[in-house]
C-alpha cells in the first residue's frame, strides 16, 4: 500500500521582509524600553572619541609638532587617548543592555513560533508532511539569526549614525571648505548601499529556502531510508540530494557576490574622500586651513568614518538582510492556520481533550450545554456508526481504507487489528473525529462528529494513543485530566479498578509530585488509562494503549473497562484483546472484515495467519 505525503498546507501570505524586520524591531523597542534607552546612553558616550579624534589631531599638529612643543603635543594626544578609553569603556557598558533587549525578543520569538506550529500541526488533522525539519531549522538557525541581528541592527545602527555626525559636524567646525568632499561620496556611498539592498534580500530569501529544501528531503530520506534500498530508488534519491546540495552553493555563491559588491560601496563612502582630500590638501591650505586642520580631516577619514562605514555596510548589510528575510519566514510560520466557521471548532490536546480550554467536569457531564442548545444534535451515548469511510495520505496515494461502514452499538467492545502499517491507528483518529475523512460520515453518540467542538467530542469520546502524555504535577492532576472535579472516591475506585493501587502507593500518594522521566512506559500507560476511566466519555478508545503491559495487567485493564459503560475500541496487535472482544475489525488493506473472533477464523484467511496460528504478538509495530 502506498503511503505518500500530502502536501503541506499553504502558509498564510507573507509579510514584506522589510515590514516583518521593522516589526521585529518595533518589538524589541517597545518592550524592553528602559533597556534601550540605557543601551543609547551608552553609545553616545561611545561616540566620544569620533568628535574629539580629529580635533585633538589639529591641536597636536599646529599647536604642537609644528611650534616645536612636544609636551603640548603629547598632552592634546592624551587628550584624544582618555576619549577612546573613555568610548571603550562605555562600548563595554553596552552590550550588557544590549542582553537585556535581544533575549526577551528572542525568547516571545520563540514562544510565537512554537504557538504557531503547534497550531498548524493540530491543523493538519493528521495529514503527514515534512514540517518537522523545516521546524527545527526555524527554532534554531532562523531565531539565532534574527536574534543576532537584531543585536547588530541596534549595536552598528546606532554607532554609525553617531559617528557619522560627529566626523561631518567635527569636519565643518575645523574645515568647513572640506565638508563637501566627505558627505557627497559618504551619501553615494548609502544610496548604492539602499539601492542594492533588494537584491541581496533576495539571494538571502534564496540561500535560506535552499537550506530549508536541503533539511526537509535529508529528514525525509533519512525517514523513507528502508523502502528507498528495497525500492531500487538509491540513485535517483541520491541525485536529489546532490541537486539540493548544489542549489544551496549556488545560491550562497550568489549571495556572496553581491555581498562582493557592496564592500566596493565602502571604497566609495570612505576612501574617495580621503583622496579628495588628499588632492584638494594644496588648494584647502591656501584657503586658509592650516596643516594640523588638514591631518585632523584625515583622521576624521581613516580613523573615525572609514571603520564606521566598513562596518555599516559589510555587517548591517548582511544583518539586515538576514534579520528581514528570517523574520519574514518566522513570521509566517508563526500564524495560526486560518481557522473554520467554527472558533470553537475541533481541536483536540491531549487524551482528546481540548488542552488549551481545559475540560470543566461540570460542563462535559451537564448534558444541557451545547454550541447549538439542541439536544438533538449532541452525542447522547457511546454509539458509532461509520457510512462510506474513505481516507488517504495524499492525493495520489491508494486508501488506506475505501467505502467503510461499521456500527457499533453503546456498550459492545470492538477490536481492531491487522497488520503492521496498515492503517489502524488512523482509524482511531478518524473514529475520535480528530482526523475528517476524504468521504463519508462520522456519527457518534447520534451526531456527526465532524461539527462537533472539542469540547463537545470530550463529552463523548476519549483517545489513548500508544505513547501516554503524563505531565510534571500532582498525580491527581494528571488522573483528574478529563474530569477535574472528579471525587477522591470515584478516583480511587478507578485506581483500584485498573490495578494501579501499587504505583500510587509508591509514588506517594495522590497529592505527589510526579516526574514523568523517572516514571516507565507501563507506568504512564496505567496513569493515562485511570485517566480515562475516569473520564464521563462513553466511547473509549485504546490505540495499542497497553503495549508496555504484559497480559495479567492488560486482563485486568480489559475487565475494568468492560464493566465501566460505554463502548471500547481497542486497536492491538495481541491476539489475546480480540479473542476477547464482542467482534473483531479486521485491516487487511484490500478490505475490511468485521465479525466475531470465531466467524473471521472460519472465513477470512488472512486473519487466522495473523491470530490463529500461535499466540504471539500480531505485529511488532503499528
Amino acid at each position: 500500500m502506498a503511503h505518500e505525503d500530502a502536501a503541506p498546507a499553504a502558509d498564510p501570505v507573507p509579510r514584506r521582509p522589510a515590514r516583518a524586520a521593522t516589526e521585529v524591531l518595533r518589538s524589541a523597542f517597545t518592550e524592553s524600553r528602559p533597556a534601550i534607552l540605557r543601551l543609547l546612553a551608552w553609545t553616545l558616550l561611545s561616540a566620544l572619541p569620533a568628535l574629539v579624534s580629529g580635533k585633538a589631531m589639529a591641536l597636536a599638529v599646529d599647536r604642537g609638532f609644528l611650534e616645536h612643543r612636544p609636551g603640548q603635543a603629547m598632552c592634546w594626544l592624551a587628550v584624544f587617548a582618555t576619549a577612546a578609553l573613555i568610548g571603550a569603556w562605555a562600548t563595554r557598558q553596552t552590550y550588557p543592555q544590549l542582553a537585556h533587549v535581544v533575549e526577551p525578543m528572542r525568547d516571545r520569538l520563540v514562544r510565537r513560533l512554537v504557538s504557531g506550529l503547534l497550531h498548524r500541526a493540530v491543523a493538519a488533522r493528521g495529514r503527514p508532511d515534512a514540517s518537522a525539519a523545516t521546524a527545527v531549522a526555524q527554532l534554531t538557525r532562523q531565531v539565532e539569526a534574527v536574534r543576532d541581528a537584531t543585536a547588530g541592527q541596534l549595536l552598528i545602527v546606532s554607532h554609525f549614525a553617531l559617528t557619522a555626525v560627529a566626523v561631518l559636524g567635527g569636519t565643518a567646525m575645523l574645515a568647513p571648505a572640506a565638508t563637501p568632499l566627505i558627505a557627497v561620496p559618504l551619501l553615494l556611498a548609502l544610496t548604492g548601499f539602499a539601492a542594492t539592498t533588494p537584491v541581496t534580500m533576495r539571494r538571502q530569501r534564496e540561500a535560506f529556502a535552499a537550506d530549508e529544501d536541503l533539511a526537509c528531503l535529508c529528514a525525509d530520506t533519512l525517514t523513507a531510508l528502508r523502502d528507498i534500498v528495497t525500492c531500487g530508488a538509491r540513485r535517483p534519491t541520491e541525485q536529489d540530494l546532490l541537486a539540493a546540495v548544489a542549489a544551496g552553493v549556488r545560491a550562497n555563491r550568489a549571495l556572496a557576490v553581491t555581498a562582493a559588491v557592496r564592500r566596493l560601496l565602502v571604497a566609495l563612502g570612505a576612501h574617495l574622500p580621503l583622496l579628495l582630500v588628499v588632492l584638494a590638501a594644496p588648494a584647502l591650505v591656501r584657503r586658509g586651513l592650516t596643516p594640523g586642520e588638514v591631518m585632523g580631516v584625515l583622521a576624521y577619514l581613516t580613523g573615525t568614518l572609514e571603520p564606521a562605514l566598513r562596518l555599516l555596510v559589510q555587517g548591517v548589510g548582511s544583518s539586515w538582510l538576514r534579520l528581514a528575510v528570517a523574520a519574514e519566514r518566522l513570521a509566517a510560520a508563526s500564524q495560526p492556520p486560518p481557522t473554520s466557521v467554527d472558533a470553537d471548532g475541533p481541536r483536540t490536546g491531549v487524551d482528546g481533550v481540548d488542552s488549551a480550554d481545559g475540560a470543566d467536569g461540570a460542563d462535559i457531564m451537564d448534558g444541557e450545554h451545547g454550541v447549538d442548545g439542541n439536544r438533538g444534535h449532541r452525542p447522547v451515548d457511546g454509539s458509532v456508526r461509520l457510512r462510506g469511510i474513505s481516507y488517504s495520505y495524499g492525493a495520489a496515494a491508494d486508501p488506506v481504507f475505501d467505502a467503510l461502514d461499521l456500527t457499533l452499538h453503546d456498550g459492545e467492545h470492538l477490536a481492531v487489528v491487522g497488520p503492521s502499517g496498515v492503517g489502524k491507528s488512523t482509524l482511531a483518529d478518524v473514529l475520535a473525529g480528530d482526523v475528517p475523512p476524504d468521504r463519508g460520515n462520522v456519527v457518534l453518540g447520534g451526531a456527526a462528529a465532524g461539527p462537533l467542538t472539542a469540547r463537545e467530542l470530550a463529552r463523548v469520546r476519549v483517545l489513548l494513543p500508544q505513547d501516554a502524555y503524563v505531565f510534571a504535577g500532582e498525580l491527581q492532576e494528571n488522573l483528574r485530566w478529563l474530569c477535574p472535579r472528579a471525587p477522591e472516591r470515584d478516583v480511587m475506585s478507578a485506581v483500584r479498578a485498573l490495578g494501579a493501587g501499587p504505583l500510587v502507593e509508591r509514588l506517594g500518594g495522590l497529592e505527589a509530585t510526579v516526574d514523568p522521566a523517572a516514571l516507565s512506559a507501563g507506568e504512564r500507560q496505567i496513569i493515562a488509562l485511570v485517566r480515562a476511566h475516569l473520564s464521563p466519555a462513553r466511547l473509549v478508545i485504546l490505540d495499542e494503549a497497553t503495549r508496555h503491559l504484559d497480559a495479567q495487567a492488560e486482563l485486568h485493564v480489559e475487565e475494568a473497562f468492560r464493566t465501566r459503560p460505554g463502548t471500547v475500541v481497542t486497536i492491538t496487535h495481541r491476539p489475546g484483546p480480540a479473542r476477547r472482544a464482542d467482534r473483531v475489525l479486521f485491516l487487511d488493506g484490500d478490505r475490511a472484515l468485521v465479525g466475531t473472533h470465531s466467524e473471521l477464523l472460519a472465513t477470512a484467511p488472512g486473519y487466522r495467519a495473523l491470530v490463529g496460528g500461535h499466540g504471539g504478538d500480531l505485529d511488532s509495530t503499528d
